[in-house]
């Protein structure tokens, strides 16, 4: 057994006031699995970069491993996928690579097609392969599991299940329950470790969250109470204090000890009590720092006077005369919410393109209803650039909600002033999904949208899809989130 130790790390990006981490300490073993989650923008890649030596920091981590980094960079895109894997894992035989190819279940051909040309899945696969084929070193993977397939995501569960020393960010759930027995989660003001499955995880987060909510309430009650005690006895003991130098009614004296032994003794029960709620308060000053707040989302989806308002039938798509998957008959109503599953460059983008308006060529029928207001999420986030601003003028978006929409899902305000290509690829898709939100639209079109997005941003989409019921078609890959959303899958073969 090896050790990583962090010791009283603290690190902040050059120029900014904030620190990503302050004073964090913690210790890992390098035969546990370990599952890496937080919210999008609070420096899981950025403690893998530091791991691997990349920043300057304060504070200490001592290691005697060597790491690999998950995805490794490519950087002539140019070169056939085959090309890649070799590169990254040179000690690797041909066969040892289409054998691992073929376990990842894609087509052999596309190992001797240009990387670029790739599809974002096959491009996963490719540096999958040459992660399973490069060595024995413990692992940095950093969100294998955007634009994978479930098929994919399956295998990659069955390799990881096999080995040992690893961490893993990803925001799949199911994913994370089959392949990870430690959890350690970036909180607001701390990094934990637990022991088990981010099911495990969660139970004990929302228990220790009722525990800090409820404890805060019988603490606030109890400083109130406190507060209107100790202010009753420090009056009842100055006024018992100058009744010493006064006579009774009769015109005898007072017994002045007597008097000055009940203040006295009133006002040590005041001075008590204060202490009381000094400790009451310091105890409440602990509490909630790391609850997430899942503040509602708001949807504003209208219904088509058409319904069906989307008529597929023995629709198939042709590329470069080929045709990509078998014929498939489908209809959209109101309220459906339908899933497009199937491996990947099987063509489910193809047709939510197709339906978005997009000029494909293609066999079969489609009819559309008339006068049809979509609203689009696009798998990639490559054309966006500029400000915030220049994003909502382009797009005629509501300043105010969209802003709004952007805050719930954890974004914060200093962001907003960033050019959007400084941006994260979580907070980029955020913008995305909060301008289809904030839009009024008869069908709501998803293109992967929750690659690169945060566990908690996902329970607000699905919370939020389950309350308004947008007419909706998507591709996604992560199964916990259809099983909640979808009425209906369609899957191409």
């Amino acid at each position: 057994m090896s050790l990583i130790n962090v010791n009283n790390l603290s690190f902040a990006y050059e120029g900014s006031l904030n620190k990503v981490f302050e004073h964090v300490s913690f210790q890992i073993d390098t035969n546990w699995k370990l599952g890496l989650i937080g919210r999008n923008g609070k420096g899981k890649t950025t403690f893998f970069k530091l791991l691997l030596g990349k920043y300057p920091y304060e504070g200490s981590i001592s290691k005697n491993v060597e790491f690999d980094y998950f995805p490794f960079e490519v950087k002539q895109k140019e070169k056939m996928a085959i090309e890649v894997i070799n590169e990254i894992a040179p000690m690797a035989e041909d066969w040892e690579i289409i054998k691992e190819w073929n376990l990842l279940k894609s087509e052999v051909e596309a190992l001797y097609r240009p990387f670029q040309t790739l599809s974002g899945g096959e491009q996963i696969k490719v540096l999958l392969a040459s992660l399973f084929l490069k060595g024995n070193h413990f692992l940095l993977i950093d969100e294998p599991t955007n634009h994978l397939d479930i098929e994919t995501r399956n295998h990659l569960v069955e390799y990881l299940s096999r080995k040992k020393g690893f961490i893993v960010v990803s925001h799949d759930r199911e994913f994370l329950d089959k392949v990870v027995d430690h959890v350690i989660s970036i909180n607001h003001t701390n990094i934990e470790i637990q022991k088990g499955n981010f099911s495990s995880w969660q139970q004990n987060k929302e228990a220790q969250d009722k525990f800090e909510i409820m404890q805060n309430e019988k603490l606030e009650k109890d400083i109130g109470r406190l507060e209107v005690a100790t202010r009753n006895a420090t009056t009842w003991s100055n006024k018992i204090e100058q009744t010493k130098y006064h006579t009774t009614n009769s015109g005898s004296s007072i017994d002045r000890g007597y008097v000055g032994h009940q203040s006295a003794k009133m006002m040590k029960k005041a001075k008590g009590m204060e202490k009381r709620m000094e400790h009451a308060i310091e105890e409440k000053k602990q509490l909630l720092h790391n609850i997430e707040k899942k503040e509602p989302l708001k949807m504003v989806p209208i219904q088509n006077e058409k319904n069906p308002m989307i008529i597929a039938q023995n629709l198939q798509i042709k590329y470069e005369e080929k045709e990509i998957f078998n014929p498939t008959t489908f209809e959209i109503k109101n309220g459906d919410r339908i899933a497009i599953t199937g491996k990947n460059g099987i063509g489910k983008s193809s047709i939510l393109k197709l339906i978005g308006g997009e000029n494909l060529t293609y066999q079969g029928n489609i009819k559309r209803a008339n006068h049809l207001i979509i609203s689009y999420v696009s798998q990639n986030t490559e054309e966006l650039t500029g400000t915030l601003t220049d994003f909502i003028r382009k797009h005629g978006i509501q300043e105010s909600v969209f802003k709004a929409m952007l805050s719930k899902m954890g974004v914060q305000s200093l962001e907003f002033e960033k050019k959007i290509e400084e941006m994260s690829e979580g907070q980029k898709k955020k913008i995305l999904i909060a301008k289809s939100i904030s839009e009024s639209a008869h069908l709501y079109i998803w293109d992967e949208p929750l690659n690169y997005i945060d566990i908690v941003t996902r329970m607000q989409i699905e919370e939020v899809i389950l309350k308004y019921k947008p007419t909706m078609l998507l591709v996604e890959h992560d199964e916990t989130f259809i099983k909640k959303v979808a009425t209906n899958r369609i899957e191409l073969t």
